[in-house]
């Protein structure tokens, strides 16, 4: 239920998104689609926001409003507190590591909406969506965490119909597992799927402002730039080991204890 669950989300996102391209055709720079503010909204944001609004009517039906944007029911261990930092880390390090004078006022803002719409809509479907029904199947909590950000990381191989690279489509699959992993402990750690979706809406578009565009690798040239980089190789890393000490088992009849 859950692989069919992000099948059906992404064919009805190229869907919405080659309906939308047509409709704001004149808006969209198909060679740069970050290269205006317009490009950025009608290209990227508005199809993911649509997509958002799909899968909460899907979250409704299903009965899991309350489930999923409620409190957790079960909670981490301190050590988990480890995977927010890195990514805090990787959003300081790539806001400081950012040429703010290449972007105009608007791309900018029109980053942080796609940001938003991208949290909310990627957590929603993966740390929501996929982890209540693996929870409701009453897999333990490992397999949880591994199956949800691998789920979350081969979604983004739909990249490659965009015309991504192959290379870029790679390098961005290993780093959403580690980036999944940190996002699920996140929700553990801090006991609310909110946490884990204002980290990601930083993530997309401080990550986009420092390399300069959606298909191109963070800059080392810059200070800030050269520690983004290490704290993703640190992010990534740690996401790999800590799928190893994930622990616990939502039970029907109450949460379990901090574990």
């Amino acid at each position: 239920m859950a692989i069919g669950l992000i099948v059906a989300y992404l064919v009805f996102y190229l869907l919405v998104s080659w309906l939308i391209s047509s409709m704001f055709s004149g808006e969209i720079d198909t060679d740069n689609v970050a290269g205006s503010a317009p490009s950025i909204l009608f290209g990227i944001a508005l199809p993911i926001a649509v997509g958002a609004i799909a899968l909460l009517i899907v979250t409704v039906r299903l009965g899991m409003l309350g489930k999923i944007f409620g409190p957790q029911p079960i909670r981490g261990r301190g050590w988990m507190w480890i995977g927010p930092a890195l990514v805090l880390a990787a959003i300081i390090a790539h806001a400081t590591g950012t040429d703010w004078s290449s972007w105009t006022g608007g791309q900018i803002a029109a980053m942080f909406v796609m940001g938003a719409c991208v949290g909310l809509t990627e957590e929603l479907a993966t740390r929501g969506l996929v982890v209540q029904i693996l929870r409701d199947a009453r897999h333990s909590e490992k397999y949880v965490a591994v199956a949800s950000s691998l789920m979350f990381a081969l979604m983004h191989t739909v990249n490659l119909i965009s015309g991504m690279k192959l290379t870029t489509v790679a390098a961005t699959v290993v780093y959403t597992f580690g980036f999944g992993m940190c996002m699920y402990l996140t929700m553990r750690v801090t006991g609310t799927i909110w946490a884990a979706v204002v980290l990601h809406a930083l993530t997309d578009p401080t990550t986009f402002l420092s390399s300069g565009g959606l298909d191109t690798a963070v800059g080392t040239s810059s200070s800030g730039g050269a520690i983004a980089a290490l704290v993703t190789i640190a992010l990534i890393m740690f996401g790999v080991v800590a799928a190893f000490f994930a622990r616990g088992q939502v039970r029907a009849t109450q949460p379990l204890p901090a574990v």
